[in-house]
């Protein structure tokens, strides 16, 4: 078995040897060997191919000189010495006439060196047999490109079982077409010189010089999810110069190459779903018990939301209750708290939408929906006409901008670190000894404008504490965390370029302090309404509501 990484690797060649070959894994747990052998900067991609490769399973590979990565792999695994064979191909950045005649030449090196290595003879027929005949025909019903860097089929499954449409992969090594002419060649020159070709005109990945075609606009495509690699700059600046010139929704997700947070990124695909694309879960049928009551639930990393709404669309009852170690059963708790304040029995209730993290897991609700959107829905019930909402939950910030009827006009998250969300602020407060109540309040009594440099949770942590050994007062501190929280929330709402009238949700919008500072970077008032930290459940309960009326 040959194993490949790159979607210019010459497979048709190795079918000439009979060889049958397979793509590395793009995604792994994590990167305990990679780091053990490479430099720590190796991006994300790299170390995952790199764990793959030093599986035992592998012990043929070729790889090719795309980017610097794959040159650093070769060095690693050729130091390394597991695998018996191993070849870096050369691969021009262009496609003209003299880059093809080198590329002719390296493909022929790599033949002639595999040909020794396995003591196989290669068969020029079987090679050009092996190329389709014609491209994959592409259906004309609606797809969404899955677009961008290797994304890996892990999480391009991922995506497939969140978005009820056709997700075409158009990442770098997903879109490998090569289409066999009618002629077959004369002999081995020839076929070298017109496979040298069929390779190198393809369509381009972006570390090629002529990008002109991955410019052009298909028609079929409805919306498209860009893929960018930590690290890897190349597909983060088509991305910057994509978002501008695209004429359907566009939504940027990042990975490292691990399977983690794929909860974020379900949360963000699954929003860009509703939001973006119009898609909408599958109407469910709701009990007509004549009640005429809706609840919306919360599940959240911190806590479990729920709010009652009644009959004529007001909150009637709600509760706010730690999450704890249990999802469900902390929304079973609050759940019957904001029954027993509304007065009100199950039986009474029409509808149910669970909304959060956790909304999967809670085993309550008729359907689930994102809490973008619930969250867009809540603030546009607690105030109408908001243009942006900033929410700064316990593990993570969102700032949602929203058009003229309320409805989703974009939205960005923060990456999966706790810098500037709730928990961060909790972990300070824990450090210093504080609740929360009073770091808020503690915070507004500073006298001295300090800066914490460092917004990572570990590294600020190292850094209160050196600050109270020096004895810089508390209510300082407070001041320089409130800061660097509202710095790194306002940099999410310029990104969105976004505008008044702001509110702000979630727990930190009790916090006066961040508050004020973060009003200061945007230059305007921001609206905190009193049920601000049950937004996300007045917009579960809201959709319910609507539902049900319609």
């Amino acid at each position: 078995m040959i194993w490949y990484m790159c979607k210019y690797t010459p497979l048709e060649l190795f079918a000439g040897f009979s060889a049958p070959t397979e793509r590395l894994p793009e995604e792994t747990d994590d990167f305990e060997r990679a780091d053990s052998l490479g430099h720590p900067n190796l991006c994300g991609y790299g170390k995952a191919l790199l764990e793959a490769a030093l599986g035992p399973e592998v012990r043929e590979l070729v790889l090719v000189n795309c980017c610097d990565v794959a040159r650093r792999m070769y060095d690693i695994l050729e130091k390394n010495g597991s695998l018996d064979f191993l070849y870096l191909l050369d691969l021009p950045h262009r496609g003209g006439p003299e880059e093809k005649k080198l590329f002719q030449a390296s493909l022929r090196r790599l033949k002639e060196s595999y040909e020794a290595y396995s003591g196989r003879g290669f068969d020029v027929q079987k090679a050009w047999a092996a190329l389709p005949e014609k491209e994959p025909e592409e259906r004309e019903e609606p797809c969404v490109s899955f677009a961008g860097a290797h994304g890996g089929e892990r999480l391009l499954d991922h995506i497939r079982t969140i978005l009820p449409v056709r997700i075409r992969n158009d990442t770098c090594s997903g879109r490998r077409r090569l289409t066999r002419p009618a002629d077959p060649p004369k002999g081995e020159d020839e076929f070298f010189e017109r496979y040298a070709a069929l390779l190198l005109d393809q369509y381009p990945c972006m570390r090629m010089e002529d990008v002109g075609l991955r410019k052009t606009q298909d028609p079929s495509v409805r919306g498209i999810i860009y893929h960018t690699m930590k690290f890897c700059d190349y597909y983060s600046f088509e991305y910057a110069a994509q978002k501008d010139r695209a004429e359907v929704p566009l939504l940027k997700i990042e990975t490292d190459g691990t399977r983690q947070s794929e909860g974020q990124l379900a949360t963000r695909i699954q929003a860009f779903g509703e939001t973006g694309l119009g898609l909408v879960s599958e109407e469910k049928n709701i009990p007509q018990n004549g009640g005429g009551y809706t609840a919306g639930i919360d599940s959240g990393s911190a806590s479990t939301d729920a709010v009652i709404l009644g009959p004529d669309g007001t909150i009637a009852g709600w509760s706010v209750t730690p999450t704890g170690a249990g999802a469900a059963r902390g929304a079973e708790k609050a759940f019957q708290e904001a029954l027993d304040r509304a007065g009100v029995s199950r039986e009474k209730i029409a509808g149910i939408v669970s909304t959060g993290y956790g909304r999967e897991n809670i085993g309550l609700g008729d359907e689930t929906v994102t809490e973008i959107t619930c969250h867009a829905k809540g603030a546009w019930f607690l105030c109408p006409g908001v243009r942006t909402v900033i929410d700064i939950g316990g593990q993570d910030s969102k700032v949602i901008c929203l058009d003229s009827r309320g409805n989703v006009e974009n939205f960005v998250m923060n990456d999966k670190c706790a810098a500037g969300t709730g928990r961060f602020l909790e972990m300070m407060a824990r450090t210093m000894e504080l609740s929360l109540e009073e770091l808020s309040r503690r915070g507004l009594e500073w006298k001295e404008d300090i800066n914490i440099s460092s917004m990572c949770t570990v590294f600020a942590e190292s850094e209160v504490v050196s600050l109270i050994a020096r004895n810089t007062a508390v209510p300082d501190i407070i001041h320089g965390l409130n800061k660097a929280v509202a710095a790194k929330t306002a940099a999410l709402a310029r990104r969105l370029k976004a505008r008044g009238p702001y509110m702000m949700t979630g727990g930190v919008a009790r916090n006066a302090g961040v508050v004020r500072e973060l009003e200061k970077r945007l230059g305007e008032k921001i609206y905190i309404s009193e049920y601000a930290q049950l937004c996300g459940a007045v917009g579960a309960a809201r959709t319910a509501f609507e539902k049900l009326r319609k």
